[in-house]
């Protein structure tokens, strides 16, 4: 969790074969899973999000060999609120866009 918005940058370009510039969120975590840091590019810059929490762990995806892994925008918002990201109990995604 040293690295700031280059070294990050970087990361992206290098290591996920990604463009950091394309608007995706990309999320890191430290090893002990407290820390969270999440770039973001928006028109002009870079945003940096910070998050360390006080106290218990995110509930960070397995490692494996994986160099990413995809996540919707309520996966991330599950994974920031220290759940995990598949939860049997939560309300399926509504497809149809019609209102009854």
């Amino acid at each position: 969790m040293r690295k700031s918005i280059n070294g990050l940058v970087v990361l992206v370009q290098e290591c996920f074969q990604r463009d950091p510039f394309e608007g995706t969120l990309f999320v890191f975590c430290n090893k002990q899973r407290t820390k969270i840091k999440i770039l973001r590019w928006e028109h002009d810059g870079f945003w940096l999000y910070y998050k360390r929490l006080e106290k218990g762990k995110f509930k960070w995806p397995a490692s494996g060999k994986e160099k990413g892994l995809n996540v919707s925008e309520r996966e991330l918002r599950w994974l920031l609120d220290g759940l995990a990201l598949e939860q049997k109990s939560a309300h399926k995604a509504v497809l149809e866009r019609t209102v009854i």
